[in-house]
């Protein structure tokens, strides 16, 4: 869906590592006759130049907002708003235009955490990915999705398409590609949301791809990849899911 009013955040805001942290905030319309109401809201994602916000009140995109956080605010522009259709409803960006983020603070204390794919369901602990058991793959099915992805491990980096996707995997196709067992970063933007994942590759695909299991997800992201999947089941057989490179360094969690 390309409404212009579910514009997918700028290129700028993908490449930087995203922090997920639930910081309330104020916010209020940026008006040259003054200040609208101050509505309360919750960030997302955090990181140096905006953040994606929760709150009650729609906005429009485009709109000035002043948003702020104890003593600190800024001038900031939204630059993409949720489907008020879908389960991100309530959601939007901004980009500070004006001022320090009024979360730096903590920021400069927090660090991107990661949790696991599988938590505490064992039957799933015994087999994750795809090309694994036809049992695992009935429980978790299967999406053909056209797009592109970027995998890091360490300085390396490797550009391929991704051909399909599950709750607990991906299969990418890559000219180069990474042998078994390599653990390595899976940056992905389906749709309107960006996903950070830790991933492993299983095994490879008549040399030409890996079927590669998920392994930890960015903390925060787990709902997301639920809105993805609800999209590719519902979405019809012509239309084909986007799938866009996020450049970002690999980023050591200790844990």
């Amino acid at each position: 869906m390309q409404h212009s009013h579910h514009k997918p955040p700028e290129d700028g805001l993908r490449t930087i590592k995203l922090v997920h942290a639930a910081l309330p905030v104020r916010w209020s319309l940026a008006a040259q006759e003054g200040r609208g109401p101050v509505e309360m809201a919750c960030t997302y994602d955090i990181h140096p130049h905006g953040a994606r916000l929760v709150s009650a009140r729609p906005v429009n995109l485009g709109d000035l907002v002043m948003v702020e956080r104890g003593r600190n605010k800024a001038i900031c522009q939204v630059v993409w708003t949720a489907d008020p259709a879908s389960v991100l409803r309530g959601q939007f960006t901004v980009q500070c235009v004006e001022g320090r983020t009024p979360w730096d603070d903590e920021l400069r204390q927090m660090e991107e955490q990661y949790e696991p794919v599988i938590l505490d369901d064992p039957q799933l602990k015994a087999g994750r990915g795809l090309g694994l058991q036809d049992g695992n793959r009935r429980r978790r099915p299967r999406f053909y999705v056209e797009g592109q992805a970027e995998v890091i491990d360490g300085v390396q980096r490797l550009e391929g398409e991704v051909r399909q996707i599950s709750e607990l995997g991906a299969r990418i196709s890559a000219m180069e590609l990474f042998n078994p067992g390599t653990d390595f970063r899976l940056m992905l933007t389906v749709f309107d949301v960006s996903l950070a994942l830790k991933a492993q590759v299983k095994n490879l695909v008549d040399n030409l791809g890996m079927g590669v299991e998920f392994q930890e997800i960015r903390r925060g992201d787990r709902p997301l990849l639920t809105y993805v999947l609800s999209r590719l089941r519902t979405r019809k057989v012509e239309e084909s899911a986007q799938v866009g490179v996020v450049r970002e360094p690999l980023v050591a969690v200790a844990g």
